[in-house]
């Protein structure tokens, strides 16, 4: 074991020995900071030859047809110098930019691993990205390389750059635009891989786009270590243990994918498991989660609220370590689902710009509506956005002295924003919170999606996590709507359950329950079942419904022109 790999160990076993001690996981923890760190050849080439974890599987991934594919940790570490070798063959280059738009099966894996080692910066995809995006991706993160299924090869027919395609699959190629080579030639090449040179801590590593719910993707740089090591936070607040079967759920191509399908799983020692499927069943998810032992589960707030309506008792042996993830929980969620299997799911936040900052770590008492508290190696300040005070409520905030190692090294080509997010000795996150008497921080929001009505400022996460409640809700967002009179009103943009009807009395009831579930001043005062805009991540662009209201009110005096809104005034029970 080198003194690299070894340092690394004993920063990963501290946390894991303190997995339900936080006091002393906060007091004690500190960064391991390296001069030259690569995750593949210094971490997970030797899980692949130490005797207590190269013959565990490593990455299991189940189809709906009941065929699945493994492998361990020796396989993958052989595997993937082998991809490495080929790759340097073909041309590809320290520095290289390589986009892998590829769906939950091995070569993604292989592909990740095969990179790190090298030294090529990965530049993940969802293969949900049509031509404009691809060009504009293509070209900002100055791709060379793509990997991607022969379905999707097609995609960069008319995306123009120099670029050559790797194509996974038999199939005949897709596309002529760009030169091609097969993924699986690269089989045929012998298992060594040899660096050219150490890999430097602070190189490039990934460029992930964000989602975009406010503006413009951005693209986030971060190096061989921000990820890397930074996730030994993540894998605490999950839990992750050495044996471990940890499920994800969440698409390729996004940051929470790398989060929890690679780095933190592979941190503990502990496997990687998917379950593909095409429509998705609660059922179907939890009987596979049964059989393939799933002790560690994490999901966004949208799959919870889908398992919660399937019986959660249908698990014998459910997961013990439940995380969500993406936005936040609403209370009763977690009371329903810690009922069912006597388990807490604990809530976390991260960024793609981050690793976990805050959460419910393990063994902590959970408080409703709480995301929990600092994470070890991260000092959380909230600070007044007009005045920069740090107090109780504000902007949630990042000391950057000593920098995080699980912070981005900041926003590709963007000197601008970079300059606004990190200033005055911090970074900022561009969300809001408030923090409790005993340290506990609660979300409020977005800074852009926080509102004023009737000079109350409210949070859309506390109005949408009362509507999210009503049976006949699925999805819901909630934005200011134009009041002539309070400035503002809460209107909430609501996407119906199966077998809801989009009626009149199906909005009065649901303004019933908000009038029920809200103070005065938070109620919801205009509803409309809508079809809510989001990005490519399945997140909502509430900046699009906010854009929206403006339109629809612009000078009416509170009267709208959209023919399915409804306010509370529309129906007598609910006036005053």
């Amino acid at each position: 074991m080198t003194t690299v790999t070894q340092q690394f160990q004993q920063a990963r076993d501290q946390l894991v020995s303190y997995q339900t001690d936080y006091e002393s996981a906060r007091a004690n923890f500190v960064w391991p900071r390296f001069e030259h760190f690569n995750f593949a050849l210094d971490w997970f080439d030797h899980l692949g030859a130490d005797p207590a974890s190269r013959d565990r599987e490593a990455l299991v991934i189940c189809e709906i047809d009941g065929s699945s594919t493994r492998r361990t940790f020796a396989e993958l570490s052989a595997r993937s110098s082998q991809l490495a070798h080929w790759l340097s063959q073909q041309g590809v280059k320290r520095g290289d930019r390589v986009m892998l738009m590829l769906n939950n099966q091995v070569e993604l894996w292989e592909c990740m691993l095969a990179c790190i080692k090298a030294g090529f910066v990965l530049n993940p995809a969802t293969a949900m990205l049509g031509t404009a995006d691809l060009q504009d991706r293509t070209e900002r993160a100055d791709i060379s390389w793509v990997v991607a299924n022969a379905e999707d090869a097609v995609k960069f027919q008319d995306v123009t750059g120099d670029f050559t395609m790797i194509q996974v699959g038999d199939e005949p190629n897709a596309q002529d635009a760009h030169p091609t080579l097969r993924y699986s030639d690269s089989y045929d090449g012998p298992q060594d891989f040899t660096p050219t040179q150490p890999t430097a801590a602070d190189e490039t590593l990934l460029l992930y786009f964000t989602s975009g719910t406010t503006s413009k993707a951005k693209l986030v740089e971060h190096t061989h270590t921000s990820y890397p090591v930074g996730h030994l936070t993540t894998m605490y607040w999950i839990g992750l243990e050495p044996g471990d079967v940890h499920l994800n759920v969440a698409a390729p191509g996004w940051a929470k994918h790398a989060w929890s399908n690679f780095f933190a799983p592979w941190i503990a020692g502990a496997t990687v498991f998917l379950y593909n499927y095409s429509r998705f069943d609660a059922a179907a998810l939890m009987a596979k989660m049964e059989e393939e032992g799933v002790t560690s589960f994490c999901a966004p707030p949208t799959v919870w609220r889908m398992l919660v309506q399937a019986d959660l008792s249908s698990m014998k042996t459910p997961p013990r370590k439940l995380v969500a993830a993406g936005e936040p929980l609403n209370p009763e969620l977690i009371s329903t689902i810690e009922r069912a299997w006597n388990t807490s799911v604990r809530d976390g936040f991260g960024q793609t710009e981050t690793t976990l900052q805050v959460a419910n770590t393990p063994g902590q008492v959970v408080k409703p509506g709480s995301m929990g508290r600092p994470l070890p190696g991260f000092e959380v300040v909230l600070k007044d956005p007009v005045t920069g005070e740090i107090g109780d409520s504000g902007e949630i905030c990042l000391r950057t002295d000593p920098r995080p190692v699980g912070l981005t090294k900041g926003y590709f080509g963007d000197p601008e924003k970079n300059a606004e997010v990190f200033r005055d000795g911090f970074y900022h996150t561009g969300d809001t919170a408030e923090r409790d008497e005993d340290g506990y921080i609660f979300y409020i929001g977005r800074a852009d999606d926080v509102f004023k009505a009737s000079d109350y400022r409210l949070s859309p996460f506390e109005l949408e996590s009362v509507v999210i409640e009503h049976p006949a809700v699925a999805e819901v967002a909630v934005v200011p709507s134009p009041d002539p009179i309070r400035l503002a009103v809460p209107k909430a943009y609501v996407a119906l359950a199966p077998g809801h009807e989009p009626t009149a009395e199906t909005a009065e009831d649901i303004l019933r329950h908000c009038r029920d579930g809200l103070a005065p001043y938070k109620r919801i005062r205009r509803l409309e079942f809508f079809e809510l805009p989001k990005t490519v991540s399945g997140k909502i662009r509430r900046v699009e419904l906010r854009k929206r209201e403006t339109e629809i009110h612009a000078a009416d005096g509170g009267q709208t022109s959209a023919s399915t809104e409804f306010a509370d005034t529309d129906f007598p029970s609910l006036k005053g």
